[in-house]
């Protein structure tokens, strides 16, 4: 049985490196204002390019620019931790070890 475990737990950790291997790669797009500011993210949060459509540029409402920014920063990292958690999510399953809370 000990043996089995320790096997299950192996593969798990295998698996678990693979899937962050894969999340890493992944690319996510957040936006705001209707698409007028995107940031594509990775999967560890690092932003990996932005996009800015020329006519949301205001020279007179940077602030405006700032707020749409933070959104679309904030859009993309909710993506990722949605697609980590879908990734990620069933590896405590695997173990099913009683007592442990997962």
């Amino acid at each position: 049985m000990g043996g089995d475990l320790a096997a299950r737990v192996r593969k798990m950790q295998g698996d678990m490196e693979k899937a962050q291997e894969e999340l890493a790669e992944e690319i996510v797009t957040g936006s705001a204002g209707g698409g007028m500011i995107e940031v594509d993210m990775d999967g560890h949060q690092a932003v990996q390019a932005l996009r800015i459509k020329p006519e949301v540029v205001d020279p007179d409402d940077v602030e405006m620019l700032e707020d749409l920014l933070l959104a679309a920063i904030g859009d993309a990292s909710e993506k990722v931790k949605s697609l980590t958690e879908e990734r990620m999510g069933g590896f405590a399953d695997g173990l099913n070890i009683p007592g442990l809370g997962f």
